[in-house]
């Protein structure tokens, strides 16, 4: 069974990979491997993105002390958290993403997520690791766990202080939708890389990567998606729903756009914080 959905396949024809992306693919499993599962039970965070009840797409930060995620079995993960879209015992698509930067490794894992008595469990149907291009390296301090988050304030457009935010960041996560499911990725730069095009618009230029095109393909078929911004320093988040298309320039530059629907900005979301970043050696210089 071919691990790419058409639109994926459109954008590995278009690019010229489709080669590379074939043989990348045998990367991609149904199963946890035991180095995928003790990498799991490490980490304090995890990002998911997901559909609400609405259809909109949210990515979403998860955070627990480590083993609030953990394999449960070859194909299945238990999480110590609230689900945080609707969810009937039937499941529902979701992606998630473990992403470390004290080691500039991450793992993804897609699948269909169930309540439990625990949070919830992912049924997993597609697991795999990223190479570690665009990854900023930080180191987790002890967390702050005498701030409580603050009040969500949500809104229809970047307030000024939400586009210096964004203009900031050299890391977000992004949740992209398809028929067959949900996904989950991350997108890494200079400070910067990230442009506010207007409170209502951003824009990105989609670095080379591992040639699957699983973010692009799905906006191939699907605009909705869902970004995640993390202040590391505070742990507020702001997290974006809205959609986006990926425009193919001359010389292979890919500049991807997403439009603002609704965003929810949550202060101290996170009790984690971490160190000032040592930039990816393989972030591209930006363009003065």
């Amino acid at each position: 069974m071919d691990p790419y959905n058409p639109g994926s396949l459109t954008v590995q024809n278009r690019v010229g990979v489709r080669d590379r992306a074939d043989h990348i693919a045998r990367s991609i499993t149904p199963g946890i491997r035991p180095i995928a599962a003790a990498f799991l039970e490490l980490q304090p965070m995890l990002v998911l993105g997901a559909a609400d009840a609405d259809g909109q797409v949210w990515s979403t930060l998860l955070t627990g002390t480590p083993g609030f995620v953990r394999a449960t079995g070859p194909h299945t993960i238990s999480v110590a958290a609230p689900l945080p879209t609707p969810c009937g015992p039937e499941g529902a698509p979701v992606g998630t993403i473990a992403l470390d930067p004290r080691t500039r490794r991450r793992m993804r894992l897609n699948g269909i997520a169930r309540p439990s008595a625990r949070g919830f469990t992912v049924e997993a149907e597609q697991v795999f690791s990223n190479c570690p291009k665009y990854l900023q390296k930080r180191e987790l301090y002890a967390p702050d766990l005498d701030t409580p988050a603050g009040a969500a304030r949500r809104g229809g457009a970047l307030t000024p202080d939400q586009e210096r935010f964004v203009r900031a960041a050299d890391t977000f996560f992004i949740a992209t939708a398809a028929p067959d499911g949900a996904d989950a990725s991350h997108r890494g730069g200079n400070p910067g890389f990230v442009r506010v095009v207007s409170p209502a618009e951003l824009s990105w230029q989609d670095y080379p990567g591992n040639a699957m095109f699983l973010t692009l393909g799905n906006l191939e078929t699907d605009g909705r998606a869902g970004l995640l911004f993390l202040d590391w320093h505070t742990g507020t988040t702001l997290q974006l729903t809205g959609r986006a298309h990926t425009e193919y320039g001359p010389g292979g530059v890919r500049t991807t756009r997403f439009r603002v629907e609704r965003t929810l900005e949550t202060p101290s979301a996170s009790p984690l914080r971490w160190s000032r970043p040592e930039y990816s050696p393989a972030n591209p210089p930006l363009d003065s």
